[in-house]
């Protein structure tokens, strides 16, 4: 089967390469030359594990193209997917579905046969329904169909949740599009992984409230994790007894600085969005949001008192400014609003981050760039790990304690221990929700 694919961003491009491996024909649309042109020379423009070998391996085999051109890309495509961005809209939360309604006129403008239109995108409720108006109205006499197929794709992992995933959604309304669906679907369903099949609505649903319900997990042990430092709990052991019920599982429980990335802070702005429309407040992700922003800034509360109250005058090295490892990524990262905090305190702020350079000099002007945890803590007053790259899992802190001007470590992703950061000579250690722990040092 023929499959274009709009936009090679990060659900367009992992999406249309998977479907490439899968055996289809695809061919990978965007109108920015610079992007195209990379592609073609076999380059990835984002940063994924195992992307860049699996695009090769299916350009190799004739399955996988790039091309501006629409026209060419749907001449014999039985669907076409719209991947393209829904940022936030400034000044009401909302997603901007402009990029999808403008892809969606073209593609009823260019196509002469019929074609499903699959929606890939993470959209409100109700917008393939207005996908459904657009193209109608810009070419009354098109045969096509809407589908929603949201995606799931965790950056990091993406290939792996692609090829084997916990479930796929569909939305669709006809016998015509579900044969269509099927067919493009067809490993995973020969291979007995879910597939769920419903209307559009739902579809579309199912998407916001899974990640609205992550997020909501990740706040919640993150709030947890504040009062486990207050009454003197270990937030880890409570994030694992929680776990062990099957009932909440372990997945989304460890604290941390509060999350970003491209879907959560999106889509939970979005879903409050929709409850405000549809006068059905969304509560308990309104609640999410703001106190995720606090958390961000409780960071920053911690640092100043590890660095005896003030930024001014004191060199920090900071370790990982992705909103996750395995990422290059820095949407919405926790990064974002501490690293300004730290340079606007007066701090010479040192930066070392596997993957995100290439975005971090634009977004956090004022700060060094090392390529080494080791140099960027030298003659530094206090080292921050910001991101749990595996690179920063098993530092030689005796090394780091020693080359340091004063030993002090805030350790955001509870890597380490207040036990080992003593032994190896660190004279402060600051972690979350583990308050008598981290008391080792303080006392």
């Amino acid at each position: 089967m023929k499959i274009a694919m709009l936009g090679t961003g990060y659900v367009g491009l992992v999406s249309g390469v998977c479907f490439s491996d899968f055996g289809h024909e695809v061919v990978c649309v965007d109108k920015d030359p610079r992007k195209i042109e990379m592609l073609e020379r076999g380059e990835v423009p984002i940063f994924e594990p195992g992307l860049d070998a699996l695009l090769a391996k299916n350009v190799e085999a004739g399955r996988l193209s790039f091309t501006r051109d629409l026209k060419s890309a749907l001449d014999g495509a039985e669907a076409v997917f719209i991947a393209v961005g829904t940022p936030t809209r400034r000044g009401d939360g909302h997603a901007d579905l402009t990029y999808v309604m403008a892809a969606a006129e073209e593609i009823a403008k260019t196509a002469d046969h019929y074609i499903v239109v699959v929606t890939k995108s993470t959209v409100p409720v109700g917008t393939n329904r207005k996908v459904q108006e657009v193209i109608a109205a810009a070419n009354p006499a098109l045969e096509f169909d809407v589908a929603s197929n949201p995606e799931f794709l965790r950056e990091g992992a993406a290939i792996d949740d692609f090829m084997k995933p916990d479930r796929v959604v569909v939305g669709v309304e006809s016998e015509r599009a579900t044969g269509v669906m099927e067919e493009i679907y067809r490993p995973l369903y020969l291979r007995d992984f879910p597939i769920v099949t419903t209307d559009l609505e739902s579809a579309e649903m199912i998407k916001y409230a899974a990640n609205a319900f992550l997020a909501t997990k990740i706040t919640f042990i993150n709030e947890i994790a504040a009062l486990c430092e207050k009454v003197g709990a270990d937030v880890k052991q409570v994030s694992k007894g929680m776990g062990l019920d099957g009932r909440i599982g372990n997945k989304f429980l460890h604290a941390g600085p509060g999350y970003g990335g491209s879907c959560f802070p999106k889509d939970t702005k979005a879903l409050a969005r929709i409850g405000q429309e549809y006068a059905s407040p969304m509560r308990i992700t309104e609640a999410v949001i703001s106190i995720n922003e606090e958390i961000k800034r409780r960071m920053i509360e911690k640092l100043r008192d590890l660095c005896d109250g003030s930024f001014n005058g004191k060199a920090i090295a900071v370790l990982g400014v992705t909103f996750k490892p395995n990422t290059d990524d820095m949407r919405d990262a926790p990064a974002l609003t501490i690293v300004p905090a730290l340079v606007g305190g007066g701090a010479t702020v040192t930066v070392v981050d596997p993957e995100g350079r290439r975005e971090g000099e634009e977004a956090l002007p004022g700060v060094h760039w090392e390529e080494d945890a080791y140099a960027a803590v030298d003659g530094a007053d206090a080292v921050v790990i910001l991101t749990e790259w595996n690179e920063f899992r098993a530092l030689d802190l005796k090394r780091m304690a020693g080359s340091m001007r004063h030993a002090r470590m805030a350790d955001l992703r509870n890597i380490y221990s207040a036990s080992a950061a003593r032994s190896a000579g660190f004279e402060s250690y600051a972690s979350i929700g583990r308050g008598r722990e981290d008391e080792i040092l303080s006392s």
